[in-house]
């Protein structure tokens, strides 16, 4: 069973990453609901399936005509992402509550984490000046495929029809459905001018989550998804889309260091993503506010 960051942080005896991990996953819905897949060395070796092989009926006494399916093989390596944070020994000889103001800057540079990787995770493009270190997103990923779809209507209205044929587009149904919050308002008012049945639900905090079509509706910031697209997901380990890493996120209390007057946490990930079955992602584009 594949287990999200958020899950397996449950079975760590470190506090002071379990805490990092969990103000992560509060802060973006990628690495909540992502399950990820821990792999040996920088990079996974695997195949996808292209075509499958032939089949025929055959005739009393004749026999088959032999044949193999095709399938691509891919790699997906891993990249470093994290951060130091720095407390000023100043700082620590002048306010009592040091910890305190440690502990407040860590969360912020795992926020700051969280919302890097699922930037990433849909806009991520390696071959771009200044980005050769991430990763590529679905963004990159689902360009130029039968997954890049336009909304139906000319002038970019939002149809019932469009949300359909994204959810349909993804093997087995989307689980999620990801979208800024402008176009998370967009959909909100179709669904309710259609009167059509809002699903609702909880996310792992208890927060209420609302779906349609057996898909979460899950909120990512404008800043990383701007209005006009919505990506379908469905996540699993080797048969879906899902995150890798080589151990699990790693949180250091380095101490003071020599060469700066600081008390340093660092705070480090070798992650990545891997889309095992390509058509287990879609995105919806050309939606207008108006």
């Amino acid at each position: 069973m594949s287990l999200t960051l958020l899950e397996a942080s449950k079975y760590s005896t470190d506090m002071l990453q379990a805490g990092v991990i969990e103000t992560m996953a509060k802060e973006n819905a990628v690495i909540e609901v992502l399950p990820f897949m821990t792999i040996e060395g920088n990079a996974y070796k695997y195949n996808v399936e292209t075509a499958l092989p032939n089949v025929e009926f055959r005739a009393v006494n004749s026999g088959y005509t032999a044949g193999a399916g095709a399938a691509e093989q891919k790699v997906e390596g891993l990249v470093i992402l994290g951060g130091d944070v720095d407390v000023d020994k100043f700082i620590v000889q002048t306010r009592s509550n040091v910890n305190d103001i440690r502990a407040i800057q860590v969360q912020l540079k795992a926020k700051a984490v969280a919302n890097t990787y699922a930037d990433k995770f849909f806009n991520g493009d390696n071959s771009l000046e200044g980005q050769a270190n991430e990763f590529d997103g679905l963004k990159v990923r689902l360009a130029g495929t039968a997954q890049e779809i336009s909304v139906q209507d000319a002038g970019g209205k939002l149809l019932l029809d469009d949300l359909n044929a994204l959810i349909d587009a993804v093997d087995g149904g989307a689980e999620f459905l990801f979208m800024g919050k402008a176009t998370r308002r967009l959909v909100t008012k179709l669904l309710q001018s259609s009167q059509h049945y809002i699903e609702q639900g909880q996310d792992a905090f208890g927060r209420p989550v609302s779906g349609y079509g057996g898909a979460q509706i899950r909120v990512i910031d404008d800043s990383i998804l701007p209005a006009g697209k919505i990506y379908a997901v469905k996540t699993g380990v080797l048969d879906a889309v899902c995150g890798l890493e080589n151990g699990s996120l790693s949180v250091r209390d380095l101490g003071e260091i020599d060469s700066m007057p600081v008390l340093r946490t660092r705070i480090e990930w070798y992650c990545g993503m891997a889309v095992f079955n390509p058509k287990t992602a879609a995105v919806l584009n050309g939606i207008v506010a108006a």
